[in-house]
């Protein structure tokens, strides 16, 4: 069963089934159809993310076990609602104690049956796996070390256990350290010897080789048992491009849930489609994110805005003054730092491949990791996919990265790398994803992609399953490459305009004009019509309300300017800092606490690695920071911050109350936030995973507008998800979509478009730039044929062409439904 619409909720210790179950009855009186829950297997103690999985055959005694997560079904199947379930397939917690699989390979070796789980280069360790916890060298920590001879444990610390190797536990600790199946090291050294996959950078969290059958079946068994018990309806899986071959996964996941509705988390570069062959419903949403943001950025108010914010930051073009620039430094840093020992595993294995071609060989080992590195930080999309090489490592890209080279000889290595990278019979040309937009399209399953064997060669002289390893590990790493680079770096350097800087956002080029959503929008409808649309989500770093607070400044950019410099004597540590603290303070209204904001800016601080980082803090830095927050957007100037912000009311009602609209009405299933159903300000998570506390008594109906203290936003989003659930056709698997045009002098300004001949959605985009022009005028937006009951204003009707400034009067947006005629039989 497709959703109608979801509802995510983060689960944590604070928030355990039993909380949500006693939220059911609110949420279901919402509309939605489905509760999406964070991922419930057992995971590291005190998680308040799951992600960190520890143990897939058991759910999570914190949030109340295996028990607790069935009543939650049962109270919400009784009220109408399933449970779409959060996936991690990728990574476990690389916590030994905690991880029984992990915790048999320390103690037993390659040859655990559980050593083909994980991802470790044994060869590079000199038959040890590296475990960077040590809080400094060796030589300094040894005295926190403890063994437990009877036990056959190693102790670090509080926190850390290790088993040890049989036969060695009457060693002394010097002799016995060195005879584990492990190595203890500091945890710097991660940054470089590395010899596990993990997720992105995160060392606590080591890569899965879900790709191997048994491995599969092992890491599935519990949610396909909730499964096959209607306990669980479908599923998110969190970051498919972590994994040696997605495709291969999610076909085999759809079979084992025989076709149950299922999205993947999968971030989408600018022109990138989703791969047709994959079986899923769609995305989670980002995609549509970047669109429905787009529409509400002015762009020549932006570009006005880009200026000043070059002439107040004064930033190098590399270093947050223009984005290409940014990116660019960004993934150079991120491939030689962060991912030094990722590159260093592609190098070792394009070393080995390339000594047995005679075609390849005699490239030294640094000129392989030079050319695997300008490779990587070229890539144009989050990852290359099978059939895409020749697309996306193009022979102009190959140009480039050579240029890189001193020697022109030498840079001979860039080909060698991008032959061992395109498969058998590829040739150059062509478009990434070019095989056309959804279906499952089915191909021929290719065989294992993990291990050494025979194979490698030049392109076409053969393709075994150690070239095929290779070319998934590329993949992989270029995946973790644009996130770290983007995300997770550039995102935090370059600043104008804060609310562009979202997750599969394009900060080079943040607006979205009409035709350019209309087109996304019916390829999305025809294509992928079950995909998932989001507009906040848990790790959004900024919520919906957020970002529409702070889009509406490309709307009066001069505005901005005079509030800066009624705000630039405030002492900070640097201007691009100031900025972004004093574009936060707006998009929080002004209404903040210090902690808050503290934590948000350090961390933004630390993700920019431009005077702090996480790994190399400045302490008188992150002193300067906390004095300008308590000084600046959290101290007196936020006075003028909240005045400013009243100003802006109408504009930012009119984009916040716009997005949520188009977001609910639009192709797609809308997941619905936990909380932001109503007016939500957050910021990066942490802060936007608080637990929420939900009334325990249902909606009884939508709100009126006019009772004290009433959520305008509230109301819009409950009439909105209950016109989708009482006409599901109309925005289901079979609906279509239609564009609208208004006609007249403020056309631009008006977003519309019909879903099924059944429900219109008008939105204002621009709107502040709208009343400086003079207001709708004579603009008429010109309904399809028959008449049109106003949803949030019963008793209002409409036919024909409507004047936009009779149809949006009370609000900037409207949803209409279409009155059936007596002889017409209803419809939902």
């Amino acid at each position: 069963m497709t959703p109608t619409a979801t509802y995510r909720l983060q689960l944590q210790p604070d928030f355990p089934f039993a909380a949500a179950e006693a939220a059911v009855p609110r949420l279901a009186s919402l509309g939605v159809s489905h509760l999406h829950l964070s991922p419930v297997l057992e995971s590291v103690p005190g998680s308040t993310h799951g992600y960190d999985v520890v143990d897939h055959a058991r759910v999570r005694e914190e949030l109340g076990g295996e028990e607790g997560l069935r009543r939650l079904a049962r109270t919400a199947r009784a009220a109408g609602l399933g449970l779409v379930l959060d996936i991690v397939p990728n990574h476990m917690a690389a916590a030994p104690r905690h991880n029984r699989q992990l915790w048999e390979v320390l103690r037993e070796g390659p040859r655990s049956p559980y050593a083909k789980w994980f991802d470790i280069d044994w060869e590079a360790g000199g038959g040890r796996v590296l475990l960077p916890v040590l809080a400094g060298p060796l030589g300094g920590e040894l005295a926190r070390l403890r063994v437990d001879r009877r036990r056959g444990v190693l102790t670090y610390g509080e926190e850390h256990a290790f088993p040890l190797r049989a036969g060695t536990d009457d060693l002394a600790l010097p002799e016995l350290l060195e005879a584990q199946w492990y190595r203890l090291g500091w945890w710097r050294l991660a940054r470089t010897e590395l010899n596990y996959r993990r997720f992105f950078t995160i060392s606590e969290l080591i890569g899965v080789r879900v790709e191997d059958e048994e491995v599969f079946a092992a890491t599935h068994a519990k949610v396909l048992e909730l499964v096959r018990d209607g306990v669980v309806d479908g599923l998110r899986v969190d970051h498919p491009d972590g994994l040696a071959d997605p495709e291969t996964y999610l076909r085999r996941l759809r079979t084992a849930t025989e076709g149950r509705w299922t999205v993947v988390e999968k971030i989408l570069a600018a022109t990138e489609p989703l791969p047709s062959g994959w079986e899923v419903a769609g995305t989670t949403g980002y995609d549509a994110l970047r669109r429905i943001d787009g529409l509400f950025v002015d762009p020549a108010g932006h570009r006005e805005i880009l200026r000043h914010y070059r002439e107040f930051t004064a930033a190098p073009a590399d270093r947050g003054g223009q984005w290409e620039a940014t990116a660019r430094r960004a993934a150079h840093t991120v491939a030689g730092h962060e991912l030094a020992a990722e590159v260093a595993h592609l190098t070792r294995a394009a070393a080995r491949l390339c000594a047995r071609d005679p075609a390849l060989r005699d490239h030294a080992p640094w000129a392989l990791r030079l050319a695997l590195h300008e490779l990587l930080v070229r890539v144009p999309v989050y990852r290359p996919y099978p059939g895409d090489a020749p697309s996306v490592l193009t022979p102009e890209l190959a140009d480039r990265a050579r240029a890189a080279f001193t020697v022109p000889e030498e840079a001979a290595a860039v080909d060698a790398v991008r032959a061992l990278l395109l498969e058998e019979g590829d040739e150059p040309g062509g478009d990434v994803g070019s095989s056309g937009g959804g279906g499952f399209h089915r191909v021929s399953e290719p065989s294992g992609v993990h291990g050494v064997g025979e194979g490698g060669g030049s392109r076409g002289a053969g393709d075994g399953p150690e070239r095929r390893a290779f070319r998934a590990r590329f993949a992989q790493t270029s995946s973790a490459l644009r996130a770290k680079s983007l995300e997770d770096t550039a995102f935090y350097r370059y600043v104008p305009l804060l609310s562009t800087n979202e997750v599969g956002g394009d900060p080079g080029r943040p607006a979205v004009a009409p035709d350019e959503f209309h087109a996304y929008c019916a390829r999305i409808a025809r294509d992928w019509p079950d995909t998932g649309t989001v507009l906040s989500t848990h790790d959004t770093k900024r919520s919906a309300d957020v970002r529409a607070r702070i889009a509406v400044l490309s709307e009066c950019p001069e505005r901005w300017s005079a509030l800066l410099e009624r705000l630039a004597p405030t002492p900070s540590p640097d201007p691009q800092l100031a900025w972004t603290a004093w574009q936060t303070a707006v998009g929080l209204g002004g209404g903040v606490t210090r902690q808050r904001l503290d934590d948000a800016l350090l961390k933004a601080a630390r993700e920019s690695g431009l005077h702090t980082s996480w790994t190399e803090q400045d302490p008188a830095y992150e002193r300067a920071l906390a004095d300008f927050v308590a000084e600046g957007p959290a101290g007196p100037p936020v006075d003028r911050i909240e005045a400013f912000c009243r100003s802006l009311d109408p504009a930012t009602r009119a984009n916040v109350l716009g997005a949520a609209l188009v977001h609910l009405t639009m192709p797609g299933v809308p997941d619905v936030y936990q909380g932001t159903e109503s007016a939500y300000l957050a910021l990066v998570d942490p802060d936007n995973r608080r637990p929420v506390d939900f009334p325990p008594t249902p909606v009884a109906e939508v709100p009126d507008p006019r009772a004290e203290g009433a959520d305008e936003k509230a109301r819009l989003s409950i009439a909105a998800l209950r016109l989708r659930r009482d006409l599901p056709e109309a925005f289901g698997t079979s609906s279509t979509y239609a564009p609208l045009y208004a006609t007249g002098p403020a056309s631009a300004h008006c977003l519309a478009f019909c879903r099924s001949g059944e429900v219109v959605t008008a939105v204002t985009r621009l709107s502040l730039r709208l009343t400086q022009s003079g207001g709708w005028g004579p603009t008429e937006l010109p309904l399809p044929e028959g008449s049109w009951a106003d949803v949030l204003d019963p008793g209002r009707e409409f036919t024909g062409a409507v004047a936009l400034g009779d149809l949006l009067a009370e609000r900037p947006v409207a949803l209409l439904r279409r009155i059936p005629r007596a002889d017409t039989p209803t419809r939902g």
